[in-house]
């Protein structure tokens, strides 16, 4: 069996300001491969904006992003995603009119770099590593319906193997239970801890269900008007005081 791939993103003194108001002031942490860091906060926290600019739709004013070494600030989003940093987003962003298999197929096209050859049509090329990124997703029976009649819950999964077909080391998940039902959710993310482990990913996602987070995060980050104030484990978390009483309402 061959050794997982290792990496590590740094991110130090991250800062972004819109007019007068910080949405992001001085966040440091680092994601390691194995890691499954829930990133939590208030509505308002800062969560998207970090997202945004760990992944380069957003240039901080200042601090640092290093993917094992190499600095992401000021490369363009494509630039980062080639590198290995992959994102799912609060909206699914699916080709509806598209079969689940050729939403896949075209990830796995955009990353080999090939064009399409009119004596080739693009439906024919990566189809068998689509099928299986698609069946390890629980969507293998699925693959040929247009992704446009699919329930919530199996646009999630479809676009999980979208994210898998980039071969990231790190995965950035925003808010990737939205919208679907409580038992979905939990098997969402009970997969992308199995994939974690697998493939030796680092994955930061931010979540607004605390089953979730507590249920199956390694490590929890907590946002409050853009400033981290705490970090840990779900359960060191989850006892913080200040934690309580800015986003747990209290609780012990």
């Amino acid at each position: 069996m061959s050794e997982l791939p290792m990496s590590e993103l740094v991110v130090r003194d991250l800062q972004r300001s819109f007019g007068g108001v910080q949405a992001v002031g001085g966040v440091s942490f680092t994601l390691r491969s194995g890691d499954l860091l829930a990133l939590i906060g208030p509505n308002g926290a800062g969560k998207s904006t970090c997202f945004n600019l760990l992944n380069g739709q957003l240039r901080p004013d200042s601090g640092s992003v290093k993917l094992d070494g190499t600095e992401l600030v000021g490369l363009p989003p494509r630039r980062i995603w080639a590198l290995g940093v992959g994102r799912t987003f609060q909206i699914t962003a699916t080709f509806a009119s598209m079969t689940v298999a050729e939403n896949v197929q075209m990830v796995l096209l955009s990353r080999a770099r090939r064009l399409f050859g009119l004596w080739r049509p693009a439906a024919a090329l990566f189809r068998e590593p689509a099928l299986a990124l698609l069946e390890r997703v629980g969507m293998g029976s699925q693959a040929d319906r247009p992704c446009g009649v699919l329930a919530y819950g199996d646009v999630k999964r479809v676009e999980l193997a979208m994210a898998l077909a980039s071969e990231p080391t790190v995965l950035l998940m925003d808010e990737p239970t939205a919208g679907m039902a409580p038992a979905e959710r939990l098997a969402l993310m009970a997969l992308t801890a199995e994939l974690v482990r697998e493939r030796g990913l680092a994955v930061l996602f931010t979540e607004h269900d605390m089953d979730v987070v507590f249920g199956h995060a390694t490590r929890v980050l907590v946002l409050d008007r853009g400033r981290l104030i705490a970090e840990g484990s779900p359960d060191q978390v989850r006892a913080d005081p200040r934690v309580q009483s800015v986003y747990l309402g209290g609780e012990a």
